[in-house]
């Protein structure tokens, strides 16, 4: 359904305020600039789970976000931003996003609300999904507050989902946006 989505070349934007925010498909040649935002391990974990691998992962090793639904944000300047999107099972009705991220130098501006909005746009509009979720670490609070802010509310869940991660123990946010 991905490739459906997107069979004619489409760019979806946002015009805000101070700027103009589009997503396209990932391409290969954006991951040194999206590895580059990683600085040191705990960012790269904050992002990852350490699901990518080990810190710091080569564009070798990056190659596996191309089995999902990968997605570049950019502005007139290049690339802000970078998502997936991945169905969680096999329902149709759901997409889940993983491995957000903004360029740090963008970040606390509305980069990555506008990013997430035309995420959603994708995934409600064109792909059909009746909803989207997505999980955060409790100690990333930027990003927590961003997906409050663009709607996303917090679900419940029956045992907390924790990762062990640079020897501490980091608990997992779930949440989720439905589409009304």
């Amino acid at each position: 359904m991905f490739e459906k989505a997107l069979e004619n070349p489409l760019y979806i934007g946002f015009f805000g305020e101070k700027f103009m925010i589009r997503i396209r498909p990932y391409k290969a040649m954006d991951a040194n600039t999206i590895l580059s935002w990683c600085q040191n391990e705990e960012e790269f974990y904050r992002w990852t789970a350490g699901v990518l691998g080990s810190y710091p992962i080569s564009q070798n090793e990056f190659r596996f976000v191309e089995y999902l639904m990968p997605f570049t944000a950019f502005d007139e300047t290049g690339i802000v931003g970078f998502f997936t999107l991945r169905k969680p099972n096999e329902s149709p009705d759901e997409l889940r996003f993983g491995f957000v991220i903004i360029d740090p130098d963008k970040r606390g501006n509305g980069y990555g609300k506008e990013m997430l909005k035309l995420g959603l746009k994708f995934a409600f509009d064109l792909y059909g999904a009746k909803r989207v979720s997505l999980g955060v670490f409790e100690k990333n609070l930027p990003a927590y507050c961003c997906y409050k802010a663009v709607g996303f509310s917090d679900v419940a869940l029956e045992i907390d989902e924790t990762y062990c991660i640079l020897g501490e123990e980091w608990r997992c946010k779930e949440l989720v946006i439905e589409n009304i």
